[in-house]
């Protein structure tokens, strides 16, 4: 089962990060990653495998702000590459997610036929590159694609 931790403060965030999944350890999962801002750049590290391999990548990760993932793959299989979190390819933001978009199929066509790369074979990337398409062509911010993302209707 997925576990997703968050911090925003002033200590360091990995440390935090990689700390509360470590607590989630005991739900069972196959990867695990964390992305944290520093300065206005995202940092992103994946392993796949138990959080101490994480914790030996992404221990000096610098910044206060960041999310936190444990997977249990629903689509694709267990790799760095299908690990969460996920990123547009201006790594505006990042995404982690649990549970199943059902209609990530019909979705991931669109985006495709739209001009969207995909790196992962998630359905938490599609999530990602859905709402930096409605962010992009519609002008809107971050939340407010975000929300629109999300009201699309099932295929």
């Amino acid at each position: 089962m997925c576990g997703i931790t968050g911090y925003v403060g002033k200590r360091k965030a990995a440390e935090i990060l990689l700390g509360g999944l470590a607590r989630l350890e005991y739900r069972g999962y196959d990867s695990a990653g964390l992305a944290v801002v520093n300065g206005g750049k995202m940092n992103i590290r994946k392993k796949v495998g138990k959080v101490k391999e994480l914790k030996a990548v992404a221990s000096d990760v610098e910044g206060t702000v960041g999310i936190g993932h444990t997977r249990w793959a629903t689509h694709g299989e267990p790799s760095e590459k299908n690990a969460h979190p996920h990123v547009p390819s201006d790594s505006s933001f990042a995404l982690v997610h649990n549970g199943i978009v059902e209609n990530y199929s019909t979705l991931r066509e669109m985006l495709t036929r739209n001009g969207c790369t995909f790196y992962s074979e998630t359905d938490t990337e599609v999530l990602v590159k859905l709402i930096d398409h409605i962010k992009k062509t519609e002008s809107l911010t971050l939340q407010l694609a975000t929300r629109k993302a999300l009201t699309q209707p099932l295929a």
